[in-house]
């Protein structure tokens, strides 16, 4: 983990190597009751159709300790649907992020307020905006297999001079692209 010194819309809080770096009892500590997840590439790379047993486990710990969660993707309902279905969450598909409205609603369903969640994912213009628009901290993790198509090449050098703010950003995107990576 590793904390962003610089503040703003487009940086986040937070930078984690990957979501089960992210505890139940780090989140308690932050006084965190709920999360808005995106799923792609966050939670899971696009080519896995339904959670996998790690990620199962990894979600039911989070209930076990009374954090909610939602899953907020600008993807379409089937995806997101066959996800929230099987692991009982909130389920806010086409978001539209980085519009506000998916994690806002996601905080209504909650019954909580910004200062209790956190918006996690992967990507700067979609995911930190959103969250930060809704007034909530948004902790990055590196894409578990980034596109290499040539818009998502396009966004990540856009996103460069804001993850510069992490010292380790390379090391963790590195580290994210391994192709013995668990997930």
């Amino acid at each position: 983990m590793e904390i962003c010194k610089k503040k703003g819309k487009f940086y986040p809080e937070r930078l984690f190597e990957h979501i089960y770096e992210i505890t139940p009892q780090l989140l308690k500590e932050q006084g965190v009751k709920g999360i808005v997840f995106d799923i792609d590439n966050t939670i899971a790379p696009y080519e896995v159709e339904e959670p996998t047993r790690k990620m199962e486990e990894y979600l039911r710990s989070l209930e076990e300790m009374g954090i909610r969660y939602a899953f907020v993707s600008n993807n379409h309902g089937s995806r997101v649907a066959r996800f929230a279905k099987k692991l009982r969450a909130v389920q806010i598909s086409d978001a539209r992020k980085p519009l506000s409205k998916g994690p806002r609603r996601a905080m209504k369903e909650f019954g909580l307020t910004a200062k209790e969640v956190i918006g996690i994912g992967d990507q700067l213009f979609t995911d930190c905006l959103s969250a930060h628009f809704a007034g909530m901290r948004f902790w990055l993790v590196p894409p578990i297999r980034d596109k290499k198509t040539l818009f998502f090449r396009f966004k990540r050098w856009l996103e460069k001079p804001f993850v510069k703010a992490f010292s380790h950003y390379d090391e963790y995107l590195a580290r994210a692209s391994a192709p013995d990576r668990v997930i």
